[in-house]
């Protein structure tokens, strides 16, 4: 029974294959459209919108800040305009190229980095700590809080694609193949 087993196990350890393409395709069906609709909701008008964000970007990501303006956006900054522009540029490439498998382990890392920003803006600009149910905590028996729970399973996806990489079905294969051919 042991060797059946160990025989069994041996063949999975081996098969990260599964693991990597598994983790593109669960990003995939539960996180692709997720960011996607969250960074069309920053689009400004016209085929130069995501150049020209809408008040509503800004207030996702600066929300005290908007306030503060009375939600005129002419009183923020350069620097205001290039997160939010660099913000919403990434919920479109970043998730795209993980799903294409295409710079698959930085487009990972970047997206990690992206739900920590998410998160904490969450957290302090828009009163998170407020609302424990949102919030959340580790080691409950509830598993649903948005940020800490979802988030946390968010994060280890991405891990896993950070530290397995891509998998065979991707365009960082394909590359890797091609240049050791030449």
């Amino acid at each position: 029974m042991i060797t059946l087993y160990s025989t069994l196990t041996d063949r999975l350890s081996r098969a990260d294959w599964v693991l990597t393409t598994l983790a593109r395709l669960v990003f995939a069906g539960t996180l692709l459209m997720y960011f996607w609709v969250s960074g069309m909701t920053k689009l400004g008008d016209g085929a130069l919108g995501v150049f020209q964000p809408s008040v509503g970007a800004y207030a996702q990501i600066f929300p005290k800040a908007m306030e503060a303006v009375t939600f005129d956006i002419t009183q923020l900054s350069l620097w205001h305009w290039a997160v939010v522009t660099a913000g919403t540029l990434a919920e479109f490439i970043l998730p795209a190229l993980i799903v294409i498998g295409l710079l698959t382990r930085l487009s990972a890392l970047g997206m990690i980095g992206f739900l920590v920003v998410q998160s904490l803006t969450d957290l302090y600009g828009h009163g998170g700590f407020e609302h424990t149910e949102t919030f959340g905590a580790w080691f409950d028996r509830f598993p649903d809080s948005v940020i800490l729970d979802q988030r946390a399973f968010w994060v280890f996806l991405l891990l896993v694609i950070v530290i397995k990489g891509a998998g065979p079905l991707s365009l960082d294969n394909a590359l890797r193949r091609r240049t050791a051919e030449a």
